[in-house]
């Protein structure tokens, strides 16, 4: 027990000035791990832009980043087991059904049209289209639970999709538009395709936990990827150039393993408002590092979109996690 005089002597001012210290040094952390993992995330696009160069398949493709990839989620996997212990929630039956579907929603689906639809658009104009998930979750969460959309919704949809619009004319205005809209067909439905994984995340991450729930479901995308290929193309995968490979390892590492961990951590050590914010750098990542690598340019209604699209996506982001 402590006794009066010693309680005196405690310094309470230097004590909570160091909690403030530590406090700053953890969200300046966290700040720097959603901006790292943002910019990783964004690299995706310019690394698969850079292996078609060596005339591989979309399918043949993704099947060597999930093939990658899928040893390092095990070990996500088996960490997560480790860590939670006793503690470990059990799944039913309807828990593995429901990770499988949404799975293979936001990691089968959504992967394999963003893979084929970047065979016909920049991978600037590819992260602008899927960037555009967060206004599709507020409208499936409309339609399925009847949440209403509310007036700021309603203004940040407008703006998204305004965005979007001067995109798409300024695009087809320097390309010429032969194959474009295909290409943003396939990306807005691999937008959609992880927004409907989202929304039904949210009932199943408070349980499973975010580590769990992601490795199962990418685990479980990755083998059906897998087995695609196997129908499809034999598993003839080993003829490409080294630096197919090369991008592939890359790919799983630095732009879906790393960037998924240090996100999640991000998020609990900021807040999910702040790594919105620090998240929209993702767009902008894209079309700097696609300039570098690939010698993509931009138009200025390209980049009046591009502003349009994260505005209104900040907007919808921001409310949400306010309610």
């Amino acid at each position: 027990m402590w006794r009066d005089k010693d309680i005196k002597n405690v310094d309470f001012r230097s004590m909570k000035g160091k909690t403030a210290k530590i406090r700053a040094n953890t969200a300046l952390f966290g700040a720097l791990l959603v901006f790292i993992g943002a910019i990783c995330f964004s690299a995706k696009a310019v690394m698969v832009k850079m292996a078609y160069r060596y005339d591989i398949d979309g399918v043949s493709l993704l099947t060597l980043r999930m093939m990658f990839s899928l040893p390092l989620f095990v070990g996500v996997m088996a960490w997560s087991k480790y860590r939670e212990g006793p503690m470990r929630a059990r799944l039913s039956r309807r828990d593995w059904t429901a990770v499988a579907l949404l799975g293979l929603s936001g990691y089968y689906f959504a992967s394999l049209f963003d893979f084929l639809g970047l065979q016909y658009i920049s991978a600037g104009m590819e992260r602008l289209i899927l960037f555009v998930y967060p206004t599709l979750v507020v409208l499936i969460s409309a339609l399925v639970y009847r949440q209403p959309i509310t007036k700021v919704q309603l203004m940040a949809l407008s703006l998204t999709y305004a965005g979007i619009t001067l995109a798409f004319i300024g695009n087809i205005k320097l390309t010429g538009g032969s194959t474009f809209w295909l290409g943003a067909g396939l990306i807005f439905v691999s937008a959609l395709a992880y927004a409907i994984y989202l929304v039904g995340s949210g009932r199943l991450i408070p349980k499973l936990g975010t580590l769990r729930y992601t490795s199962l479901a990418m685990t479980i995308a990755a083998l059906m990827i897998v087995a695609h290929h196997g129908v499809v193309y034999q598993w003839r995968l080993f003829h490409y150039p080294a630096e197919v490979y090369y991008l592939a390892l890359l790919m799983a590492a630095v732009a879906t393993v790393l960037p998924s961990l240090m996100v999640s951590e991000g998020i609990r050590l900021v807040g999910s408002s702040h790594a919105a914010i620090i998240g929209s750098v993702g767009p902008i990542a894209t079309i700097a590092l696609a300039y570098i690598f690939l010698d993509e340019k931009m138009g200025w209604l390209q980049w009046l979109g591009t502003i349009v699209v994260i505005g209104g996506v900040l907007l919808i982001s921001l409310r949400k996690n306010e309610e």
